[in-house]
């Protein structure tokens, strides 16, 4: 596996000696942020790119010059409307892909919510676990056929996976009170386990799926912070580190935060990412301590016996909705 790369390195670095013409990659929530970041680092190397997003008209606006560094005569980006929060708008979009019938070298599940405040999603899911999990499950389940042989899933996750592990019994808080950032972490942890479990399932394809931890950086994720909540969020971050012996964290530029995501769905060797939590470009270590904020990925978000379970139980939740 290549290792020269790390928490400084870009996506620009990572793929600057690959050639990705004939390659094509889906990137949820390709419109903005990480997910903007990774789909133009795929196209400036000839990769034509399925960008996902809520207003197609917007996303063309926000992305127009992406198209502007790809290679002459290859590379492109094209757009699929999808609503995550919406199982009707997820089973459209995949249909789509699925009658378009073109394959996929790797499907990049980026798009996401953070710390919302509680709501529902049109299915009646909690938010951010029906946002993030269950909506990029039923996307990701319904195109796997679409998946190359040898392919890769990229699921982006979270170190907030450290804040909670999932709740089997009580998934969209019905039954105990909302925390945002509890709610949050439950569905990074959701991203890893579900990483883990389909790469379980469909490795004899050669297909292999890893979580990436992308590494801290301020796109408008977390919009649903006040100014004043962040700042204390890296200030309590900033403390529980120092309490805890460990560096202080770094805030990442964007196209440092996307290295990870690319390196993991081209350069780095899938057999040894495979079913693993990845950051800094690398499969990051296990480290159990109680501290939200340390690196490392908690052992309960590669659980295979939980994977399968809410493998299973999000099989059940999306069947319920017509």
């Amino acid at each position: 596996m290549i290792t020269k790369f790390g928490s400084k390195s870009t996506a620009d670095d990572v793929l600057s000696n690959v050639d990705l013409k004939g390659k094509r990659f889906l990137v949820t929530g390709a419109s903005s942020g990480i997910g903007l970041e990774t789909a133009g680092a795929l196209v400036a190397r000839g990769a034509h790119v399925v960008g996902t997003a809520r207003n197609i008209a917007k996303a063309k606006t926000a992305t127009a010059s992406v198209l502007d560094i790809a290679p002459s005569g290859s590379g492109g980006l094209d757009w699929i409307e999808l609503d995550l929060a919406s199982l009707h708008s997820v089973r459209a979009a995949a249909d789509t892909l699925l009658a378009d019938g073109r394959p996929f070298d790797a499907i990049i599940a980026n798009a996401g919510v953070m710390a919302t405040p509680f709501g529902r999603t049109a299915d009646g899911f909690e938010t951010q676990f029906g946002t993030n999990h269950l909506g990029h499950f039923a996307l990701v389940t319904r195109l796997e056929p679409l998946l190359v042989d040898n392919g890769r899933l990229v699921v982006l996750s979270s170190q907030a996976h450290r804040v909670s592990d999932i709740d089997l019994e009580d998934l969209n808080f019905e039954n105990q009170e909302y925390d945002p950032m509890v709610a949050y972490g439950r569905s990074k942890t959701a991203n890893t386990l579900f990483a883990v479990e389909f790469d379980r399932r469909h490795r004899e394809r050669g297909i292999r799926a890893a979580a990436v931890m992308p590494g801290n950086s301020l796109t408008d994720l977390p919009r649903h912070f006040p100014p004043e909540d962040l700042q204390n969020l890296f200030s309590t971050a900033g403390k529980a580190r120092a309490d805890a012996g460990l560096p202080p964290g770094e805030l990442k530029e964007i196209s440092q935060a996307a290295a990870t995501s690319v390196w993991a769905a081209v350069v780095a060797d899938k057999d040894e990412i495979g079913g693993h939590y990845l950051e800094d470009c690398a499969v990051a270590p296990a480290d159990d301590i109680p501290n939200p904020f340390a690196d490392g990925v908690r052992s309960y978000a590669l659980d295979a016996e939980r994977a399968k379970q809410l493998w299973e139980k999000s099989e059940k939740l999306i069947t319920t909705v017509p």
